[in-house]
């Protein structure tokens, strides 16, 4: 019976994706709308649950128009952007809801920024306030003097454990004040999908991140595609969330995916892997939300008679490389796994709806893979200047074209918009989305004629690591404003038994200095960069390798990486709880290389 009852929900899923059109910009609908639809139709249901607090529809609803009624108040209208800089919590979601209810955007600012990059994503979105959570007063007031922002007036405080008053610089915003009007707001019922609901941050190629603008249309069409096509969940399912709800794929995949269908969400604030599997079955979640790297981190602890024993049935994310793909999926009994791929900055992905091994699916959009040299860093083309599609199975550069149905957002500047595409790519006016990654066709067995796709790699300046992408330009710039550095050049380079790359830096001392001071050194880079973008490795040279047109070269860095057998230089590791660099001997790269060391 489960056979044919996958046979059916494919096949429907097949019929949607062929016949599907993309909503019309003018419907309306939001985030924050979806909760009070809930409300209406299921008020006790349960909406959130997050450490000792449980939420219900009807009770985050209420919170969600008390602060939306603050905000109006203070002059927030709809196109206005408001940052939200908060843990993962209940109040994060009340605040998002709040804001997409006005109309508003919410700029969603990553909770390990500080300093340069912190001002940046908040003056970058011209935001009007800035709500933030106890949690992150010190980050915050210590960048303050840079913005253009109001004490008093434009910082808004939320309470976390309650152990810290409101700063006098901020006002509190309090979701539970029964003094403030917790009914609905009329502004709801009239915001269309076409407006802008977040302003997701990604570090994109080059220099600091960039502000990717993400319509509620294409909010509620990735949420759909997950929750329908690859979870298949319904109302009466849990899903467990420890994703960030700043990044697209906690927030959008996970969370908006299960408010789609009315289903509960648990919220943890970040991944405990020692407490995961407890709290799955505590709360009795169906589902989760991940990252690859996460599951590798799940498969680390010896396996035991149990694993199975949990009531998980599909799981959605993406990065879940193929070398755990089964061994995951067998030992801890998993029906489904919803991989996919996609970017907050892009106008397509691929989606795993008919639960095929070790890849990300097909695309319900048009899609190219191209020609591209890796090493130099460049696409391909033939006589005629166009693009050169590889052959099936081939590994090559992922191209989508921008179409009505795959529409290109872009960023909050027309500059960053423009690099993102590739005009007259196989015909004059064609257009079509660079996506800066590595993908190939697959063979899956019987597939309804659909093909199915991997991905490979990351290409250009950009690596993935713990989650986050690193902008090796703004790694750079940081070490390059260190006092006993010239130059620097940063790349990611492979670790085994972890996903993604780790950051490393190539480095020139100036002139006269035969040593780096280690501390200090060290103590500017923990100062200036958050710890997911700190480089692991670092080599010190005489001079940086370059090519004829004096672009920094990297593959010969990349391929030697931090290999003592291939490096004659200096090397210097930052240890998994260390503080400091410190030589990196032969026993330590022997640990690394046995795979014994957890960075």
């Amino acid at each position: 019976m489960g056979s044919i009852a996958n046979l059916i929900g494919d096949l429907k899923v097949l019929v949607t994706a062929v016949t599907l059109k993309p909503p019309e910009p003018d419907s309306i609908g939001s985030f924050g709308l979806l909760v009070q639809q809930h409300a209406d139709s299921h008020p006790h249901g349960v909406a959130l649950l997050c450490e000792d607090e449980v939420v219900t529809w009807q009770e985050l609803n209420e919170r969600t128009n008390r602060v939306a009624a603050i905000l109006k108040a203070q002059g927030i209208l709809p196109g206005d952007c408001v940052s939200l800089f908060m843990q993962n919590r209940i109040e994060f979601v009340v605040q998002i809801a709040a804001i997409t209810r006005l109309g508003a955007i919410g700029g969603l600012i990553n909770t390990n920024l500080s300093k340069k990059q912190l001002v940046h994503c908040i003056a970058l979105t011209e935001s009007k306030k800035c709500i933030f959570g106890e949690e992150l007063i010190e980050p915050l007031n210590e960048i303050r003097h840079a913005l253009d922002l109001k004490d008093g007036e434009d910082y808004l405080f939320v309470r976390d454990q309650g152990v810290e008053a409101p700063p006098a610089w901020s006002t509190l915003l309090d979701s539970e004040d029964e003094n403030t009007d917790a009914g609905n707001h009329p502004e709801s019922e009239t915001i269309t999908l076409g407006h802008t609901a977040f302003y997701i941050f990604t570090s994109g190629t080059t220099g600091l991140p960039k502000a990717a603008v993400m319509s509620s249309k294409r909010v509620m069409q990735t949420a759909m595609l997950s929750s329908t096509a690859l979870l298949r969940i319904k109302r009466t399912d849990r899903m467990y969330n420890c994703l960030p709800l700043y990044h697209a794929t906690g927030l959008v995949v996970g969370l908006t995916a299960a408010f789609q269908v009315g289903a509960s969400s648990v919220i943890r604030r970040r991944l405990s892997v020692s407490a995961f599997w407890n709290d799955v079955r505590k709360y009795n979640c169906t589902t989760f939300v991940y990252i690859g790297e996460f599951l590798r981190y799940l498969m680390s602890p010896p396996e035991e008679t149990t694993d199975k024993e949990n009531p998980i049935r599909a799981i959605v994310g993406n990065g879940l490389r193929p070398d755990i793909w089964l061994n995951f999926k067998q030992r801890f009994g998993i029906d489904r796994i919803g991989e996919f791929y996609g970017a907050s900055d892009g106008n397509g992905g691929f989606g795993n709806v008919f639960n095929k091994d070790c890849t990300v699916g097909l695309s319900l959009v048009p899609t190219k893979i191209i020609k591209y040299d890796v090493a130099n860093d460049e696409i391909l083309r033939d006589s005629a200047g166009m693009c050169i599609e590889v052959a099936d199975g081939e590994a090559g550069l992922l191209l989508i074209e921008v179409t009505e149905k795959s529409q290109f957002e872009g960023y909050t500047t027309e500059e960053a918009t423009k690099k993102k595409l590739i005009q007259n790519a196989f015909k004059q006016g064609d257009v079509y989305f660079n996506s800066g990654d590595i993908m190939k066709s697959v063979d899956v067995g019987f597939s309804y004629g659909q093909t199915h796709y991997q991905f490979v790699d990351r290409v250009g300046d950009t690596f993935r690591w713990k989650s986050e992408n690193v902008s090796t330009n703004e790694v750079g710039e940081i070490i390059n404003n260190h006092d006993e550095i010239i130059f620097s050049n940063i790349y990611g380079v492979e670790i085994p038994g972890t996903d993604g790359r780790a950051g490393m830096a190539s480095i020139v001392l100036r002139d006269g200095l035969d040593n780096l001071d280690l501390n200090r050194f060290s103590a500017h880079i923990s100062g200036n960069l958050p710890a997911y973008a700190r480089p692991i490795f670092i080599r010190i040279l005489d001079e940086l390798p370059t090519t004829t047109t004096h672009k920094l070269q990297k593959q010969d860095l990349r391929d030697q990486a931090y290999h003592l057998d291939k490096v004659d230089n200096e090397l210097l590791v930052m240890k998994p709880g260390e503080t400091a660099y410190s030589k990196l001997d032969s026993d330590f790269y022997d640990r690394i290389i046995r795979r014994e060391i957890a960075f």
